[in-house]
């Protein structure tokens, strides 16, 4: 029992984290961009600046517990020749929007922050890279659903 309630916390930590995560990219598309054209040009690049420096601070804390939490559950069913394609799938999925999270930060969010006055340009690339993966986040959810009642 006890190892029952255990295996459903760490369960319960990915699914809060894989919901931070792309719940998180989701807003920041979808309701804060639009809402930054409020904003004078000076004003949107400090707002979008100081939101992604927080946003990207929570996934570096959510985006490794999502992967290691995903690999105990995994290592707990019997390793990964055990586990169905749909599992591999997510583990899949899950490191490439790793890969896509790595590429924003060390890149045009990089060059954003030390810019004086960062271009629009600069967030048009961080809000392309986002959508895809938002679009990979989307087919994690749909490879999680996938592999229910496996």
């Amino acid at each position: 029992m006890t190892s029952s309630i255990l295996w459903s916390l760490v369960l319960a930590i990915h699914l809060l984290g894989m919901t931070a995560w792309v719940g998180g990219m989701v807003y920041a598309v979808f309701v804060l961009r639009p809402s930054l054209g409020l904003l004078d040009a000076t004003q949107r690049a400090s707002v979008h600046l100081q939101t992604l420096t927080r946003f990207f601070r929570l996934v570096w804390h959510t985006m490794p517990t999502v992967l290691v939490t995903g690999w105990l559950m995994i290592l707990h069913e019997g390793g990964f020749a055990a586990i169905p394609w749909q599992v591999n799938a997510m583990q899949l999925l899950g490191l490439a929007m790793a890969a896509v999270f790595a590429r924003i930060y060390f890149g045009p969010f990089q060059k954003a922050r030390r810019a004086i006055r960062p271009q629009p340009a600069l967030f048009d690339t961080i809000r392309s890279l986002v959508t895809i993966n938002i679009g990979l986040g989307i087919l994690t959810i749909l490879s999680a659903a996938m592999a229910r009642g496996l």
